[in-house]
C-alpha cells in the first residue's frame, strides 16, 4: 500500500562540481563535432583533476577525422580552445584549476571498425544505438517545471547561486552541492524539513559568513512559507570549503547523470 505522508530528499550539484565540469567538457566536444558533421559519431569521456583535463574515447566524422584515424587540419586546436572556453565560462581561475593553465591531453581516436559495424545502417539492418540503457520517468505537477519538488528546488538553489556568482559576487566559487528534504502530506509537498548547501568560497570566510550570503538566495527560490522555525539548515556543515572543483576531487563524465 502506498504511503501519502512521508519525507523525501533529492540533491543537485553545481556547474562547477568536478563531475559536472567533465560533463560540460564532453558536451562541448559533442557540440563542436556535430557543428562540423551532423552525422558525427562521438563518444567522449573526460577526466578532470588538479590542473589537468584528459579526453578519451572514439570518434568519427567528416572534417574531423578520416577513416585512417588522421585528424583534419586545425581540429585538435579547435577542441582545446573550446574546452578551455567552457571551463572559463564556468568560472575556474584558481591556482589548482585555471582555464588557461591546466594541462590538456587529447586521446580521442577513431571509432573501432567493429563498433561501426554495429551502429551503421546497412542493407535491411536498422541503425544501432551503440549502447544500451533503461530509464523511466514521469511528469509531476509539484512544480511549474513539471519536475518533483525536491529535485527542482535543489536545482533552483544552485542555479540562483550561479547567477549571483556570475553576476560578480566573488565570495562564492564554482563548486557546490545542494540537498532538500521535503515533508509530504496526502502526497503533496508542504514544507522543507531540512536544507543542505555546501559551496566553495573565497578564502577567509566561515560557515556562518557563507550562510549569511546564501540563505536569502535560497529562500528566494523556495515557495513562500516553505521553511519555518523547525527547518534544519546545514550550510557548509563540514566547515571551510576553499579547495574545490577538480583540484579538490577528480571528476569524470557521467557520474552525476542521476542529478540530471
Amino acid at each position: 500500500m502506498s504511503r501519502s505522508n512521508f519525507l523525501f530528499t533529492s540533491e543537485s550539484v553545481s556547474e562547477g562540481h568536478p563531475d559536472k565540469v567533465a560533463d560540460r567538457i564532453s558536451d562541448t566536444v559533442v557540440d563542436l563535432f556535430l557543428s562540423k558533421d551532423p552525422y558525427a559519431r562521438v563518444a567522449c569521456e573526460t577526466l578532470t583533476t588538479t590542473n589537468l583535463v584528459v579526453l578519451a574515447g572514439e570518434i568519427r566524422g567528416q572534417g574531423i577525422m578520416d577513416v585512417d584515424g588522421q585528424w583534419a587540419p586545425g581540429v585538435q586546436d579547435e577542441i582545446e580552445a573550446a574546452v578551455r572556453a567552457a571551463v572559463r565560462d564556468i568560472g575556474y581561475e584558481q591556482s589548482g584549476f585555471h582555464w588557461n593553465k591546466f594541462e590538456f591531453i587529447n586521446r580521442l581516436h577513431g571509432q573501432s571498425a567493429d563498433i561501426a559495424v554495429g551502429v551503421d545502417a546497412a542493407g535491411n539492418k536498422d541503425e544501432g544505438a551503440g549502447d544500451q540503457g533503461i530509464m523511466f520517468g514521469y511528469a509531476s505537477n509539484e512544480t511549474p517545471e513539471l519536475m518533483p519538488a525536491t529535485l527542482q528546488y535543489s536545482h533552483n538553489i544552485l542555479k540562483r547561486l550561479a547567477e549571483v556568482r556570475h553576476g560578480g559576487d566573488k565570495r562564492l566559487e564554482p563548486d557546490a552541492k545542494s540537498q532538500v528534504t521535503i515533508q509530504y502530506e496526502d502526497g503533496v509537498p508542504v514544507r522543507a524539513t531540512s536544507i543542505v548547501l555546501s559551496t566553495q568560497h573565497a578564502p577567509g570566510l566561515s560557515s556562518a559568513d557563507v550562510a549569511e550570503i546564501v540563505k536569502p538566495h535560497i529562500l528566494a527560490v523556495l515557495p513562500e512559507g516553505f521553511t519555518d522555525e523547525s527547518t534544519v539548515w546545514h550550510i557548509n556543515p563540514t566547515g571551510i570549503f576553499e579547495i574545490g572543483g577538480p583540484d579538490g576531487d577528480a571528476g569524470v563524465t557521467g557520474r552525476k547523470i542521476i542529478v540530471d
